[in-house]
């Protein structure tokens, strides 16, 4: 259920593009954005990276409905990644923490896997940043093929990466003693 809120909104967004167009599906990526905040806060699950990415909704979302302009939300994903790759860089050069370590409770790692985990982070938020940028404004796609590479590429991407990650991480997490059958 976890992950059905986490992508409520871009797959609204999704949908509502295919069926009317960029404006609507902006407009309702940001209402539903809006009942994604208001969910996590019933259940008690609201984390600062929801409300980085409602601000960058809504800043570029209604930037692109005031002016009529579908550039500013082409720039969300770029400004959101930018974001992320620079909170976790900034935690680790300027307040010497590891980020991760915090979002991964429970999880007990060696300080240099945790150092490893937040660059690697730090350096794909980096590249997503780029790539939506590239894909957005300079490799010459339409709106359409933004939209798709928006939602199906880059959650393609990072499920990759993720299951990634998790090959590194599966070699230091504990392992459990086989039970003795009686």
């Amino acid at each position: 259920m976890s992950l059905l809120i986490d992508f409520f909104p871009l797959l609204l967004f999704f949908v509502v593009f295919k069926i009317y167009d960029i404006f609507a599906a902006t407009a309702v990526a940001i209402v539903a954005s809006a009942i994604q905040i208001a969910y996590l806060y019933w259940h008690k699950k609201l984390a600062a990276v929801h409300w980085l990415s409602l601000a960058i909704i809504v800043i570029f979302g209604g930037a692109t409905l005031l002016l009529h302009d579908e550039a500013f939300i082409k720039w969300k994903p770029t400004v959101l990644y930018v974001a992320f790759a620079l909170v976790l860089a900034a935690g680790k050069l300027i307040w010497q923490r590891d980020l991760l370590r915090y979002v991964m409770k429970g999880i007990e790692l060696p300080d240099r896997v945790w150092n490893g985990l937040t660059w690697a982070w730090t350096t794909f938020f980096a590249f997503l940043a780029v790539l939506n940028w590239l894909v957005a404004f300079h490799l010459g796609f339409s709106t359409d093929t933004w939209v798709t590479f928006k939602v199906w590429g880059i959650l393609g991407i990072m499920l990759l990466f993720v299951l990634g990650q998790g090959l590194v991480l599966v070699r230091y997490l504990p392992q459990e003693e086989p039970q003795e059958k009686p």
